[in-house]
């Protein structure tokens, strides 16, 4: 297989091999990051419109930060389970999948004026976060041969630090002077889009047909997936609840 730095990166299906231009695949991770940034925006952007929010469904301040454990909560909940549901779905169907109920939800967040209802709601929208990245991680090693991988998982994971650095503070900006609905719904419209780059740009794939649930879970016995797990939600603890 040749490399990302030459004219053709193949696609690893398995057996098969597709050839894709590299044009093509700079085309298909900008799609995948797209999404990725989408999900890193509207994941932080509640912390920077909490009184915003507070204010507009009747809360106190505190008790709008229970928005982000919700979304947190959906995000430990959905990413083990749907990434085990959708093991063999083909991956551009399933990447679509997620991306536009993430983008729905968002939308159906900014039409919320219940408390409960909204935390609700955000909690659905953290189901797919996980499993979106699995997903699109998987099929961006796909394209490239396995001493490239790395690169590309990068390239794919970008979408957070560019919505750090620039789609939370703009998110942010947007709903103190419109108002945080318009926030969320900036969020499903960077989403609608995202569905139509992956339609267009990143190649249909097969899922894994020897996949089960039962096989993915086990991965749960194994220790040092728990001390990573532990380590993880230690550090990340930590920062979120510092920020928010």
């Amino acid at each position: 297989m040749t490399s990302l730095a030459e004219p053709d990166a193949p696609i690893a299906v398995g057996t098969a091999v597709h050839p894709v231009s590299r044009l093509r695949f700079a085309v298909a991770v900008t799609a995948l990051a797209t999404g990725g940034f989408a999900i890193g925006t509207t994941e932080f952007v509640t912390m920077g419109l909490l009184p915003q929010i507070a204010d507009g469904v009747g809360v106190t301040i505190p008790q709008a930060g229970h928005l982000i454990s919700a979304y947190a909560l959906g995000v430990v909940v959905g990413a083990p389970l749907l990434a085990a549901l959708g093991a063999k779905l083909p991956r551009r169907g399933l990447l679509v999948g997620l991306i536009a109920a993430f983008g729905l939800l968002n939308l159906l967040s900014a039409a919320m004026s219940h408390y409960g209802l909204l935390a609700f709601v955000r909690f659905l929208d953290g189901l797919p976060h996980g499993a979106y990245f699995g997903v699109a991680a998987l099929t961006a090693a796909g394209m490239v041969a396995p001493e490239r991988r790395g690169r590309a998982l990068a390239l794919v994971m970008m979408g957070i630090p560019v919505a750090n650095v620039l789609g939370v503070p703009a998110a942010t900006l947007l709903g103190q002077q419109l108002g945080w609905r318009a926030a969320f719904v900036a969020v499903g419209v960077i989403s609608a889009v995202t569905v139509v780059l992956i339609l267009a740009f990143v190649p249909s794939m097969p899922g894994d047909r020897t996949a089960s649930t039962r096989r993915e879970l086990t991965a749960l016995r194994h220790p040092q997936l728990w001390y990573a797990v532990g380590a993880s939600g230690i550090g990340f603890g930590g920062l979120f609840a510092l920020v928010s």
